[in-house]
């Protein structure tokens, strides 16, 4: 999905936020836990091996059940995740690390330095179950007293700001603002102009991960919707309605939210920016939605002066501003004060968490059990004071030659992408020639930013989790707004160094690889150049790919929303694009019986896959040559370099998936499901066909490739 701040990232798991919040992280990876005990064991890496592979299969029929079928069938999901991967074992790994910093941090060491106080407190405070359960709904009264305060719908607007406040959402960066309640407010910088940051504002209002949640009418949406209302329903008991009451009020909100479901853009139109770049000036928000009294809210929320807004869905706020005026103030407090015990129910008494649990990862992503509360802690501290608790993980994990190493492939694959863009045939030497400008301007991030955030301002104590969780996302929504009308930071990184993922942000033109991803089995100090070209060489040509997509394309070397495209050879990328969309465009039995992926939702991801796998295998194939050998030479164990590549590349997609969460990624998520991002991209690619021998007609020979880089 294009979102607020358009960063596009290598994962396929980056889940809704609504799933997302019921284990209180926001970073999410291909990996996992072994459930209870995997917390009496070390953590164990995976490391590729080629012998894996089930020699039973024929790697030209299906390439990723030949690389991958052994390891799946030895790797059941465990009954606290919803996937298990060949990562999970790193992302345990990396929490552990993260977990003795946060455990040694949280002893009461006058001599603790600040940044040890609040990572310390965090954790003890997180850790405090039996104090979370005594207070019960203690640290929520205040908050719901306030809505139950409102004396006028004039009032809802600075009560809208309070939320905001209060919990992630209406800043976050890397999720589409549609879980905001009301709607998403940032800074952002602007698409016209990417050296300024002005005010943006987004469609919101839902609790599901996605409007289709909310309007499909196939049996099983119908069946979802019914839950969730039920859901909505318990948890207002649990907050203290009596049980009639809280049907009402559940109607009340699912009313609500499927209005505001209706009135949003749709996930795939929002893919261009082109669609949300809607500048308005602050009289023409006034005019769209009066009932919303923006001057108060942006005093409120301590907004400087932008030089102009942008509403990225005009429609949704016509809308909205509808549905404001037909709808009482108690229909109102009802919907805010669900949006507080919904968004407050992760960090409040076992009762909530469980029944939070229920719906949004039991029901909606097929998940059997909570994670183990240090896994949840960790994981919720390392979103609120990522950097804080990041430094210590770089110190442990990161070493200078590793981070070396990467920046040596990332340069190589950057060369690999010069060479294909000067190499192709359909574009024309002016296209091409801009192409290069972009390419040189791209800027390499790696590992973990050039300074660290200052969390000085944000108010830590083992008194309560939900306090330090609402201080830690306060701080962060304001650090976003305070960035309007201010210069770019370019220093910036959106995901912590832990964090197992690696994105491209086309506004700032760089690409950015956390430390996390850059360890096994992604990346090796140890392995040859062909593993670790199939596997993180990949990711960084995946990555730079998106500076090219079919989203990526649109901005200029600054940042900029310019077509610096010839009329022609736009023609001809689209031709090609469509070749993906459409490939892709397909039935996906693993998610359950009818359900079909959206090739236009996918294509940017789809795009970068296939161009990512080509890059990666191109640079490897010089860096070879630097060494005197080819691809087709064979190593010690018998397979060639070439085939050691694709196959690190598929080892390291090895996935089981929940049949409930893969419904909900091919029906919110613009990344493909694992097997379409190994067999599609392979079978686009006659290098592939040449390793194993492959011959027209076998399933992993497309007739009809599809490539655009």
């Amino acid at each position: 999905m294009f979102n607020p701040k358009v960063i596009l990232c290598f994962l396929f798991l980056t889940l809704p936020l609504a799933v997302l919040r019921q284990r209180a992280t926001f970073n999410s990876s291909p990996g996992g836990t072994a459930g209870a005990a995997a917390e009496t064991k070390a953590p164990q890496l995976e490391h590729f091996d080629p012998n894996l592979v089930d020699p039973a299969l024929n790697p030209c029929d299906d390439f990723y059940k030949y690389s991958c079928n052994k390891w799946i069938t030895a790797n059941p999901i465990p009954p606290d995740q919803v996937f298990w991967s060949t990562g999970s074992g790193l992302e345990l790994w990396n929490e552990n690390l993260l977990r003795e910093t946060l455990e040694a941090s949280s002893k009461n060491d006058p001599n603790r330095s600040a940044v040890q106080q609040k990572i310390g407190d965090y954790w003890a405070a997180c850790m405090d179950e039996s104090g979370i359960e005594a207070a019960g709904l203690k640290r929520l009264q205040p908050e719901l007293g306030r809505i139950a305060a409102l004396k006028s719908k004039k009032e809802i607007t600075l009560e809208i700001a309070h939320l905001h406040h209060l919990f992630p959402g209406a800043w976050q960066q890397d999720d589409n603002q549609s879980n905001s309640p009301f709607f998403g407010f940032t800074g952002q910088q602007d698409y016209d102009d990417a050296s300024k940051v002005v005010a943006q504002i987004d469609q919101g209002g839902l609790s599901l991960p996605s409007r289709d949640y909310y309007i499909k009418t196939d049996e099983k949406s119908v069946d979802t919707l019914k839950k969730f209302r039920a859901h909505v329903q318990k948890m207002f008991v649990l907050a203290g309605e009596s049980p009639a009451q809280a049907s009402a009020d559940a109607d009340t909100v699912i009313e609500l939210e499927t209005a505001m479901a209706r009135a949003q853009m749709d996930n795939v139109k929002r893919r261009d920016p082109k669609n949300i770049n809607n500048k308005m000036s602050l009289a023409q928000i006034r005019e769209l939605t009066p009932s919303i009294e923006w001057d108060g809210y942006l005093k409120a929320v301590k907004a400087p002066a932008s030089e102009h807004y942008i509403v990225t869905s005009p429609d949704f706020f016509r809308a909205e501003e509808k549905l404001l005026a037909e709808h009482p103030l108690e229909h109102w407090k009802t919907y805010m004060r669900w949006q507080l015990i919904h968004r407050a129910a992760s960090y409040l008494t076992k009762a909530m968490v469980e029944e939070n649990f229920d719906f949004f990862a039991r029901t909606l992503a097929g998940q059997e059990q909570l994670l183990p509360r240090w896994r949840r802690c960790t994981r919720a501290a390392d979103r609120d004071l990522g950097e804080a608790l990041g430094q210590a993980y770089v110190d442990r994990a990161f070493p200078p030659e590793s981070k070396a190493r990467t920046v040596e492939m990332v340069h190589a694959i950057e060369q690999a992408m010069h060479d294909d863009i000067d190499s192709v045939s359909w574009m024309t030497p002016a296209t091409k020639a801009q192409a290069i400008v972009k390419l040189k301007g791209i800027e390499d991030k790696i590992g973990y930013p050039s300074h660290w955030r200052d969390y000085s301002s944000v108010t830590i104590t083992r008194e309560s989790y939900l306090a330090n969780m609402q201080q830690a996302s306060a701080f962060e929504f304001e650090r976003w707004v305070a960035k309007v009308g201010k210069p770019v930071d370019r220093s910036e990184w959106t995901m912590t160094p832990p964090t197992i993922n690696a994105y491209y942000d086309p506004q700032l033109n760089t690409i950015n690889f956390p430390a996390g991803i850059l360890q096994p089995p992604f990346f090796e100090k140890g392995m040859d150049d062909s593993v670790n070209y199939g596997a993180i060489g990949m990711v960084i040509g995946h990555e730079l790919t998106h500076g090219f997509d079919d989203q990526g394309r649109k901005f200029d070397a600054h940042g900029n929303l310019r077509d610096w495209w010839t009329p022609e050879d736009a023609k001809q990328y689209d031709e090609r694009g469509k070749c993906i969309s459409d490939e892709y465009t397909q039935e996906v039995p693993e998610a359950g019986p009818g359900v079909k992926q959206n090739g236009l939702l996918t294509q940017g991801e789809d795009t970068a896959d296939n161009g990512g796998l080509h890059l990666a295998l191109y640079a490897l194939e010089a860096d070879l040559k630097k060494q005197g050998k080819s691809l087709d030479d064979k190593g010690p164990d018998g397979w060639t370099y070439r085939q050691r590549f694709f196959l690190s590349y598929a080892y390291s997609w090895c996935s089981a998936v929940r049949p409930e969460v893969a419904r909900m990624v091919v029906t919110t998520n613009p990344h493909s499901l694992p097997i379409f991002r190994i067999d599609n991209v392979v079978s686009n690619m006659s290098e592939f066909a040449e390793a194993f021998g492959c011959k027209a007609g076998q399933k992993m020979v497309r007739a009809n490739a599809c490539r655009v880089w």
